[in-house]
């Protein structure tokens, strides 16, 4: 247990007495300025923060037992006894932990080695969560982005036709940009090169599946019965 610990902090004292913690801030600051250059204010009142919702940082104080008997003189009637009858049953709180911990780890020694021990394990989730993130942040590798390619090109060629047909001839072009359009957005990826790499086997299956759109399916048609329309005349 830290001596920080052994604090309550100025957003908790704004919650007990029922103050704005921007007016809880401005009355320790004044009792600092009345504490005077010979009085040490480290001892009741320390310079803390804290990050408000917007993700800023903003200035607080951790109160000692102290601190709070101190704040606790400027206030009066039925505030003032609600809050030093809070502050202490919070601090008597406090204490207990921390009798409760020494009377189980009565060996300094045995602390040290839970400590050591407590250390280790969230090293280890760290790292576990490290190799994590990274699996799920690595995209195909090259090998697998030509895999993808390959497979997308066969799959244009199969609805055209083929490179002979007047469809692949005239709209080759439209039908590559439709088929890593519906990529792109199946997968929600910027680039069809961007696909995580847990997902390639999703990637493979989704282009050996695809089919152009109706209304390309239409076009592909009718291009490729005008080529064989002219083949027969």
């Amino acid at each position: 247990m830290t001596y920080l610990e052994k604090t309550i902090t100025s957003l908790e004292v704004a919650e007990m007495v029922g103050k704005e913690h921007y007016d809880v801030m401005k009355d320790i600051r004044r009792i600092i300025g009345h504490l005077g250059e010979g009085t040490s204010s480290v001892t009741y009142f320390i310079d803390s923060e804290y990050v408000d919702l917007q993700g800023k940082k903003r200035p607080a104080f951790n109160l000692t037992k102290k601190g709070c008997e101190l704040y606790s003189t400027r206030m009066t009637g039925e505030k003032g006894t609600q809050f030093a009858v809070a502050y202490i049953d919070r601090f008597n709180k406090m204490e207990n932990h921390i009798k409760k911990q020494n009377d189980q780890l009565p060996m300094s020694n045995t602390k040290l080695l839970l400590e050591t021990a407590l250390k280790h394990e969230e090293e280890i989730e760290e790292i576990k969560t490290d190799v994590s993130y990274l699996k799920d942040s690595m995209r195909v590798s090259g090998v697998e982005e030509k895999h993808l390619q390959d497979k997308g090109k066969k799959a244009v060629m199969n609805a055209v036709g083929g490179y002979k047909s007047n469809a692949y001839k005239k709209i080759s072009r439209k039908v590559f940009s439709e088929i890593w359009r519906d990529f792109k957005n199946h997968f929600i990826i910027p680039r069809y090169n961007e696909l995580p790499k847990k997902r390639y086997e999703d990637g493979m299956k989704f282009l050996d599946m695809w089919q152009p759109s109706t209304s390309l399916r239409i076009e592909i048609e009718e291009l490729n019965n005008q080529q064989e329309f002219k083949e027969l005349a």
